[in-house]
This record gives structure tokens, C-alpha cells and sequence, in this order.
């Protein structure tokens, strides 16, 4: 794994008083979940490293060097591989297809594993269709990594030295020990659980079986930056792509949060080493194949690669554009003030703002015959007050609103019909919080329908590969993207620009268009 990841269990994630169904689930529930909506699938056996959210699923799957996903095999690994990569592929926006990057992908991958100790030679190389910057591995073989990575890397070298990385780890058998790990840790639990009660000496024991916990998994990818570099040198890239790759994560990081109206809490438990710490140690383990530039990178082939590639939100997710959420196939648009976030990821739409006040955005199918009123009171909002539940017309659509109080908290939910559809708005605000019902109001009051020419103007976001006029104005490129927040920084970001720097006339750089 590139970049940071954090593995938690239910017992981590806050809960509330609200239950809601998930759209597609049929009479399956989940939970809604404020500020920390964690879709957790895997996180034991997976070795990942995810820094934002992803898409939906896709029919279509790409395969590269493919083996056989079956569970018949006698290898373990092969079986954990095999059943879980469906799961894997469902719960990362399934499989983005794109011949020119699964050439490549395979042509790396092949030369790789002429240079790995791994007993492994044909792996199967999955492209997840997600705007994630994600890269991670099954045992018995399974490698993954979404669009968004591919976007943000520079040259073939910095794609090979995260897939030398999660090579790696299957070489280390990470995933394996990883679960034998977590298994000795649920046990160490229990019995402290047991044995120490909730006491201060029970809880000094847990949170030390959490940290031991976690410097297992730095050291697991101390290693897999070690292993993967001398396979990376090994190869002809060029070894200093890692650290290279490192480094834009952090600023990719980084950029996220400033899009953000909030600082996202540190967790001193991360299961990765901090970023700086690994780029010096990337760079010595690097300065063994010689100095910097040695080694193949191939910058224009990689280009070539993913000219015209997908970025961003897909279609079948809907479209975030600033403080606006739209899908085309839907036919529906809404807004959220300014200072709340929209993070649409495969289960929902989840909207985040000041003061812990969270919103969930779904839909579900529901027959004309059933009225607004008798699904919102139907029992699925714990701590409803029934007596204050209203109907009404919003933008010509069929409307209604209802609060509910639950351990500390309020919730303020909105329904809306759209033919057989009724969409949801929940919000969950602390009881202190300032008139969270004006909020709710606002977003939820400005849902309508899309109109023809608005569906024809909302356009994918593709990254583009474009010339330098004779100018090297940045200016100039910069005002050509579309679609993207602070384009100046995303621009610097995307191409590996420190500030100052100029553009050569002629060379080529990365762009986010809609066409």
C-alpha cells in the first residue's frame, strides 16, 4: 500500500438513533451513522491503503494475466483470493475498463514479476472503477488499483512502484498473518473483557493491543516498501519513483483537506507510518541502484495510457459539481450551503458540515399506494414524534417532513416522491446544535428534477493530455479545466509542478475537462 488506511470493526463506528433501509437491500437495514460513515468490507484480510471515497458497480471487468476465481483450490490463499475478489470489486464502484490502460498495466506488472522472489507469476490486475486513491492485494495473487490512482501518478515508474509494493505484500503473505493477527487480538479482548471488566486496567490493556496492532501493520509496509523498491531497481524503473509517488500522495492529502470545511481528526493509531518518515526511507533504499534519474520512467507512454480517462464521479453515481449533486439518469439535482461537503460514495449520498451535523441522501422504491406519511411513520425512524409529522407540495413534488430525538441527538427527516421513487434526506445533529431543521430544510427544499438542457450539459470529467503553447503560460492551460475546485493547485498537483515553476513550450501536461 501508497497511502494511509485505517481498519476498524462496528464497535468503532458511532450509532444513532435512526435505522435506515439501504436503497438496493431489500428488507436489509443499516445504520445511519454521523460523521464517520465507514463502509468497511475486508479491511482484515485486504492489504490497502485508501485515502478517499469511491463509485458504484459495473457489469464490465477488465482482467489482466487473469487466474482462476475459483474456490476449489487446495491453497489457502488462493481461496481467500478468489472468494473474496466479487466482494472487492462490488464495494470499490466494480471495474473500469480501458484497453490501453490494461496494456500497460499487464506489460508493467509482466516485468515485475520477472524480478520478484514471490512464488506467484501470474497476477491478476483488477482496475476499480472508483475516484479513490487506493492500491491494495488479495492473497493468491489479486492486485487492485483504482482510476483515481492512475490519475494522479506521473510515469510508468510511479504506476510500477505501487504495484512492486502490493506485490509485495502477497510475497510477505501479509494478508495471512494479518488475519492470524486480528484473530489473536479478538481473543486477547475477550479475555480482557472477561477477566478486567471495564476497568481503568481493561482499557489500558485494549488500547495496548490496538497500538501493537498497529505498529504490525507499519512494519508490514516498511517491508513491502523495501521488497518493492529492489524489485522496482531490479526491473530498470526507475527506484525513485516510490518516493516520488509518496510524496503526491501527501500533497493530494493535503489538497483534499482544503477543499474540506473541517480538519479531519488525527489518529495517532494509524496503521501506516507517517509519510515523511517513509519518503526518506524510500529514497535510502532507493540510493542502492544510484542517483536519481537512472532509471526508465517513460512519461509520455504513460500519458499516452490514460489520455481521456475518466475522473471524478461517474454517471451511474451522479455528479458532484461544488455544492451541487446531480444524476442524469435520475433526472434530479439538489444544493448544500456553503461550508458542508458532499461525499457521494457507493451506499449514499453523505453531506457533512459544522458541529457534527450530518445528512444522508438515498432513495427507495415504494408503490404509489403507499402515501409519504405512512412509509415515514412505518417504524424504520426510531424516536419519531409522530404528532409533528407534515405533507406538503416542494418544487411540484410531493413532500414530507418529520423529527425524531434519539440518544443525544436530533434527526429531521424528508421524503420526496418521484413517480415510484421516495428520496430521502436525514439529518442528525447534536440536541445542542443550532436549528438544524433550517438546515435540513434548505438542502432537502432545493431537490427538483432536472430539466432537458441541464441533463445535456452534465458531462463526465476526463483527464485530457494537452501541448504547451509557445506562450508556457500556466494561466493559460489552467483556464482550460473544468469541473475541479481550486484548479491552479489540482493542475500544479496532477503534473508534479512546484510553485514558480514554468511550463516548456511544447511538453505535455495532464487536464480535467468534460469532454
Amino acid at each position: 500500500m501508497i497511502s494511509n488506511s485505517n481498519y476498524y470493526s462496528d464497535a468503532d463506528i458511532p450509532k444513532f438513533g435512526i435505522e435506515v433501509e439501504a436503497a438496493q437491500s431489500g428488507s436489509r437495514k443499516r445504520r445511519f451513522c454521523v460523521r464517520v460513515f465507514v463502509f468497511v468490507s475486508l479491511a482484515w484480510m485486504v492489504s490497502s491503503c485508501t485515502l478517499f471515497s469511491g463509485d458504484k458497480n459495473s457489469k464490465l471487468e477488465q482482467v489482466l494475466k487473469p487466474l482462476p476465481l475459483a474456490n476449489s483450490s487446495t491453497n489457502p490463499e488462493d481461496r481467500i483470493g478468489a472468494k473474496e475478489h466479487p466482494k472487492i470489486v462490488a464495494a470499490n464502484g466494480g471495474v473500469y475498463t480501458d484497453p490501453k490502460l490494461a496494456g500497460m498495466l499487464s506489460e508493467i506488472a509482466l516485468t515485475l514479476t520477472t524480478h520478484s522472489s514471490s512464488k506467484i507469476k501470474n497476477y491478476r490486475i483488477t482496475i476499480l472503477n472508483s475516484p479513490s486513491v487506493n492500491a491494495f492485494a488479495l492473497p493468491g495473487g489479486y492486485l487492485y488499483v483504482t482510476r483515481g490512482l492512475l490519475a494522479l501518478a506521473n510515469d510508468k515508474a510511479e504506476i510500477a512502484a505501487v504495484l512492486a509494493h502490493e506485490i509485495a505484500h502477497v510475497t510477505a503473505n501479509h494478508g495471512i498473518k494479518r488475519i492470524k493477527r486480528l484473530e489473536d487480538a479478538k481473543l486477547a479482548d475477550r479475555v480482557v473483557l472477561d477477566v478486567l471488566s471495564n476497568d481503568r486496567a481493561g482499557r489500558v490493556a485494549l488500547a495496548a493491543t490496538k497500538i501493537n496492532l498497529a505498529k504490525f501493520s507499519q512494519n508490514q509496509e516498511l517491508q513491502s516498501d523495501l521488497l518493492g523498491i529492489r524489485m522496482l531497481g531490479g526491473a530498470g524503473y526507475d527506484p525513485y519513483a516510490a518516493a516520488r509517488f509518496l510524496g503526491a500522495m501527501g500533497a493530494y492529502s493535503k489538497y483534499q483537506t482544503s477543499l474540506s470545511s473541517r480538519n479531519p481528526d488525527a489518529d495517532f493509531l494509524s496503521t501506516h507510518p507517517s509519510t515523511p518518515k517513509r519518503i526518506e526511507l524510500a529514497k535510502r533504499h532507493a540510493r542502492a541502484f544510484g542517483r536519481p534519474g537512472a532509471g526508465i520512467s517513460n512519461r509520455d507512454l504513460y500519458l499516452n495510457a490514460i489520455d481521456g480517462m475518466l475522473y471524478g464521479d461517474s454517471a451511474q453515481e451522479g455528479y458532484v459539481r461544488g455544492h451541487q449533486f446531480s444524476h442524469v439518469g435520475l433526472g434530479i439535482t439538489f444544493s448544500v450551503p456553503k461550508g458542508y461537503d458532499i461525499d457521494n460514495n457507493a451506499k449514499a449520498v453523505v453531506i457533512s458540515g459544522p458541529n457534527q451535523i450530518a445528512i444522508r441522501f438515498d432513495g427507495i422504491s415504494q408503490p404509489a399506494s403507499v402515501s409519504l406519511e405512512e412509509y415515514l411513520t412505518s417504524g424504520w425512524v426510531n424516536g419519531l414524534k409522530r404528532k409533528q409529522t407534515i405533507t406538503t407540495i416542494v418544487n411540484g413534488l410531493e413532500t414530507a417532513y418529520g423529527e425524531a430525538e434519539a440518544d443525544g441527538w436530533t434527526f429531521n427527516i424528508t421524503l420526496i416522491r418521484v413517480n415510484s421513487q421516495i428520496y430521502r434526506f436525514i439529518l442528525a445533529a447534536p440536541k445542542n446544535a443550532k436549528n438544524p431543521a433550517r438546515i435540513a430544510r434548505q438542502v432537502s427544499d432545493s431537490f427538483r428534477k432536472l430539466d432537458r438542457v441541464e441533463k445535456l450539459n452534465l458531462k463526465p470529467l476526463r483527464i485530457r493530455v494537452v501541448r504547451v503553447g509557445a506562450s508556457g503560460s500556466i494561466t493559460q492551460i489552467v483556464s482550460r479545466m473544468q469541473g475541479v475546485r481550486r484548479k491552479l493547485d489540482l493542475f500544479r498537483l496532477l503534473n508534479r509542478l512546484k510553485r514558480g515553476t514554468r511550463l516548456k513550450p511544447g511538453s505535455r501536461v495532464k487536464i480535467v475537462v468534460s469532454r
